[in-house]
């Protein structure tokens, strides 16, 4: 009786030893990407801004601008709806969008254009050499395309990242993700995992 007691206590304390299995994650799960790291821009209100000013948060990034026809506008209002959804963890949420228009998005443009879809929201943007930088550090494709009563559209890639509370880059959010797949894993990483 008592080996089976010493036994049981053994695969007991070896169970509780086995590592937590990583979370299913409805969005891609890209932890441990080797880019993405780096981002140095000026946000709406003139203030110079890092990933690192997030820290203890979730951050969803998104790329754009602010003349988009479609993507865009469509991501945000996505973006609004998920932190709505959230509740009280909305506001351990921040989405930053970054402008890969610096010659039409200026920071008043962005001011009257990001904060529209949630107060919260901050827009981000630089000259065109940063914003460069800041696409390739984070794989964003975007190309200039005339176009008639615009003058020019860009094309662009348009999926989002999102970033734990410590700042680590976890998800790649396609652009047709629904708003209860980017809530469940942003429930995942507030919590920890």
């Amino acid at each position: 009786m008592l080996r089976k007691v010493i036994v049981l206590a053994c695969l007991g304390a070896l169970l509780a030893c086995t590592p937590e299995a990583p979370p299913q994650m409805r969005n891609s799960d890209i932890t441990g990407a080797d880019f993405g790291r780096r981002l140095a821009l000026t946000d709406h209100t003139g203030k110079a801004r890092t990933l690192e000013d997030f820290r203890g948060q979730a951050v969803i990034l998104f790329f754009g601008y602010t003349a988009c026809p479609d993507v865009c506008p469509t991501a945000l209002a996505k973006f609004a709806a998920t932190r709505k959804q959230l509740g009280d963890d909305a506001a351990r949420v921040q989405v930053l969008f970054v402008t890969l228009d610096p010659e039409r998005d200026t920071p008043a443009q962005l001011a009257a254009y990001v904060p529209w879809f949630d107060p919260s929201f901050i827009g981000l943007y630089g000259d065109a050499a940063a914003t460069a930088a800041a696409a390739r550090e984070f794989k964003i494709v975007y190309t200039r395309q005339a176009s008639g009563g615009l003058g020019y559209v860009l094309d662009h890639s348009a999926g989002a990242y999102v970033f734990d509370p410590a700042g680590r880059l976890r998800l790649y959010v396609r652009d047709d993700a629904p708003v209860d797949a980017i809530v469940a894993d942003l429930k995942v990483l507030l919590a920890g995992r």
